[in-house]
């Protein structure tokens, strides 16, 4: 049985006081919206902290944005949601964070698309960065045009991260995955660098997704996720001091070995 708009009211307001509570936003940042029956959108007001927002709060606005109802204003982010409604129609819920392990790995401009973990590539296959655009601007979505047709999860460079799925409570466990998948990379970072696992690998766990009840909005694009054999440089690591590089250097230069 369908929800009523107020069960949705308090799932938006649910979910923001969870997203609050795990740090993904700090102040008022953050946004989370649901696509309505009847065409219409329910969403977060601006200038309110997600973690302290009441059901009466949320402002409905149609498909172009225009208010209709509410006594607050709408989020500055509504067009960024409503391009992926209008671009997915099996997209029924939106949640816009900054959690910020994954936006460190947006800000320093790197997508999270290493095949590392199972379950991210099955549930999401990876997670593309969108090229920075100013917030509450065309610029900002322009990036993301390409990628949402095929990808439930984005990365936005130097901002945070969106996710959309249909209802609100599995666009929120996608952010949830996003954040885990990018502790757990700058973990294996820090100790030396991650296995990443080889193409045949990826394509068993792609293809196994139906069996899962994973609808994947496409296969994605090639490189996302990273297999093994698409990884260079994936010698072994050595690690030297200032000086003993320069020795290294100046040896080379004058064609003669340390050895």
């Amino acid at each position: 049985m369908p929800k009523t708009e107020r069960e949705l009211r308090q799932d938006i307001v649910d979910i923001g006081k969870l997203v609050y509570q795990k740090g993904w936003v700090a102040a008022n940042d953050g946004n989370i919206t649901i696509r309505l029956d009847n065409g219409c959108v329910l969403c977060t007001p601006t200038g309110v902290s997600k973690g302290m927002m009441q059901p009466d709060d949320l402002i409905i606005c149609d498909m172009n944005g225009n208010k209709l109802q509410g006594q607050k204003e709408r989020t500055s982010e509504i067009a960024m949601h409503l391009l992926i409604y209008n671009m997915r129609p099996d997209i029924h819920a939106v949640v816009h964070a900054h959690p910020p392990v994954a936006t460190g790995f947006a800000t320093a401009g790197r997508a999270l698309n290493q095949a590392l973990l199972p379950e991210v590539i099955i549930g999401l296959g990876c997670v593309p960065l969108a090229g920075y655009g100013l917030p509450g601007t065309p610029a900002l979505t322009d990036p993301m045009l390409p990628l949402i047709p095929k990808y439930d999860a984005l990365l936005m460079a130097n901002h945070g991260a969106v996710c959309y799925g249909p209802d609100v409570h599995r666009a929120f466990f996608k952010m949830e995955t996003v954040e885990h998948y990018a502790r757990i990379s700058l973990v294996a970072e820090l100790l030396g660098g991650a296995t990443v696992l080889p193409r045949t690998e990826v394509t068993k766990l792609l293809d196994s997704r139906t069996r899962y009840g994973v609808k994947a909005p496409s296969s994605g694009e090639a490189g996302c996720p990273v297999a093994a054999e698409d990884v260079t440089g994936g010698g072994e690591r050595f690690l030297v001091t200032r000086d003993e590089l320069v020795s290294l250097v100046n040896a080379a230069l004058q064609g003669r070995s340390l050895v």
